[in-house]
């Protein structure tokens, strides 16, 4: 896991909540409030997984997409807005980034207990190296938190 990666896609998704113009989601959609609490909920539950891998703890992780809407709701209301939220998410994901580096190849060779989803296109419900779920954070989960940000406005911004 380059840890590079996973900084500057979290670099995009901030610039991109920065820019705002956010409308209102399709319905069944997550705002994009929701979907920077998810983010940051998500980062403090992979925080905790990577805590868990560098002290050498058996650790399970769970993807929060499928996480209940009244519990990112909750978060919303907690921090306030979009504002609050992006700031929550710059403090979370830097943690994780901190954490990920701190990584050494027998450790990002660590096999986690993984259950995630991604849409239709990937189902992982076994044991994986922490560094590839990391890698998958980055390369997939993230980047589809993204392209759901910048569908929210009525007129896309320009990657």
């Amino acid at each position: 896991m380059e840890s590079g990666e996973l900084r500057r896609v979290y670099d995009q998704v901030l610039a991109e909540v920065d820019a705002g113009g956010f409308g209102a989601p399709p319905e069944g959609e997550l705002s994009a409030e929701q979907i920077v609490a998810h983010l940051a909920a998500n980062d403090e539950l992979m925080s905790e997984a990577t805590e868990a891998v560098l002290a050498g703890s058996p650790f399970a992780y769970y993807d929060l997409e499928t996480i209940h809407r009244p519990q990112l709701d909750a978060l919303v209301s907690q921090c306030g807005g979009l504002d609050a939220l992006a700031t929550l998410l710059r403090a979370t994901s830097q943690k994780l980034c901190v954490l990920a580096d701190r990584l050494d190849p027998a450790a990002a060779a660590t096999p986690v207990d993984t259950h995630l989803r991604e849409g239709f296109d990937l189902t992982v419900t076994e044991p994986m190296p922490w560094g590839r779920t990391l890698d998958l954070h980055a390369r997939v989960h993230v980047p589809m938190h993204l392209a759901q940000l910048r569908a929210l406005r009525p007129h896309p911004h320009p990657a």
